[in-house]
């Protein structure tokens, strides 16, 4: 590559110097030399600072991921609100500058370096969960509490990415930051890596929020592989009515209970359920509205856009972003696995007019309303009048809670 930049500033120059010829023939000659040597080097200034003449094939290699990303977005609607931003942001990020730039996202206190600050400083996923909570409606997990259990099962891809990460040689503040990513949250990801792995983050958000994406593509197979034709029919009760009074309580009761085991995880569980108290309160309903649509709207373009862009292909194109890939895959493996044997599991204590359709304890991972829609969609392919969405939601929440729990007791051990 260099070799060739040298051959094109070379037939540049001739260039310049062959148009000099024709201008040394007028009287004035000593006098237009002196001026086209000075437009020579304000070109050759002007040629050497463009991204021709500083990008490597890695660059163009980050910008190939950048196309797959916008074409699962645009494509397939796969995640389109996260894939786009991101897809997006990484051409950003990888348009090759000098070394002396003053606008890349690592340059300090450039415009794209304090748009990703918000992602750095762990300022954007509590705003992200705050939206979260006010469109929640925690009814289902109520009214069957016991559904709970399925998300908790979940988060066990957590703790067996942490072991692997570890295996594979890194350190214990990277391998929890990693594990994480078992719970398919990019948000809590984001928050728990810019505390632990700030070096990683970029991969791990990424990793994240690709593998959430694509949950339509990797649940269903395991789903399949771990349940018979007839559990897959088994219709679930439909659930109890929830008062008014029980939707207000939950999020206060469910605030103060989980950040008295996990306080660290505060910043994100606090919005969660007080995004939550705004919308089943009906007195706040502006501010409901407000988070969970312009707000979230804004903070995941910024977001969207600001973590691609850290993806510049020297920061990214790592063989520890390679392994970080192969374990979030495996981890979503894991929690996916999990979440429908432990369904199966419980059904081993249940009458058979309670028991569980085990396609809903792949909703345990925290990819909301995703895992609950292929879910939907998988029940139905089996029995085209069994709509799980509803019982599928209770375990998607129950997720999120765990997934923030377990990144708050990761975080009190190993930050």
């Amino acid at each position: 590559m260099d070799a060739m930049k040298r051959k094109l500033l070379l037939l540049f120059g001739m260039l310049v110097l062959l148009a000099g010829g024709a201008f040394a023939a007028a009287p004035e000659a000593a006098e237009s030399m002196g001026a086209l040597s000075r437009v020579q080097g304000g070109l050759e200034q002007f040629f050497s600072a463009t991204s021709f003449m500083n990008g490597d094939f890695t660059n163009f290699i980050m910008i190939l991921v950048a196309f797959v990303f916008l074409y699962l977005g645009i494509k397939y609607d796969f995640e389109p609100l996260l894939l786009i931003p991101i897809g997006m942001g990484i051409i950003i990020g990888n348009i090759p500058l000098p070394a002396d730039n003053s606008v890349g996202i690592y340059v300090e206190n450039s415009v794209m370096n304090i748009l990703y600050q918000g992602v750095e400083q762990g300022v954007y996923p509590p705003l992200i969960f705050l939206g979260i909570g006010a469109m929640t409606d925690f009814s289902t997990l109520i009214a069957n509490p016991k559904l709970m259990l399925l998300g908790a099962a979940a988060q066990v891809g957590i703790f067996a990415t942490f072991i692997g990460a570890l295996y594979l040689g890194f350190n214990l503040q990277e391998a929890g930051a990693i594990g994480i990513i078992g719970g398919a949250d990019g948000p809590t990801a984001i928050f728990l890596s810019s505390i632990l792995a700030k070096d990683l983050l970029g991969a791990i958000a990424i990793a994240a929020y690709s593998y959430m994406a694509l949950v339509p593509v990797i649940q269903p197979p395991i789903m399949r592989l771990l349940t018979n034709g007839k559990e897959r029919k088994i219709r679930m009760k439909p659930p109890r009515s929830v008062s008014q009074t029980e939707k207000i309580l939950f999020p206060i009761a469910g605030m103060i209970l989980t950040l008295f085991i996990a306080p660290s995880a505060l910043p994100l569980l606090g919005m969660l359920f007080f995004g939550n108290v705004l919308k089943e309160s009906t007195r706040t309903n502006r501010l409901a509205e407000t988070a969970r649509t312009k707000m979230i709207d804004i903070v995941t373009i910024l977001l969207g856009v600001t973590v691609g862009a850290s993806t510049q292909a020297d920061h990214f194109l790592t063989e520890q972003s390679l392994l970080i890939f192969g374990l979030g895959a495996a981890s979503f493996v894991v929690a996916t696995a999990c979440g429908v044997l432990f369904a199966k599991f419980m059904n081993l204590f249940l009458k058979d007019e309670n028991k569980l359709n085990p396609l809903i304890g792949a909703a345990g991972v925290s990819a909301v309303p995703d895992s609950a829609r292929v879910v939907q969609h998988e029940g139905l392919r089996y029995d085209p009048q069994n709509h799980l969405l509803m019982h599928a939601m209770a375990p998607n929440v129950s997720g999120v809670i765990g997934s923030a729990v377990a990144a708050g007791i990761l975080l009190s051990f190993l930050g």
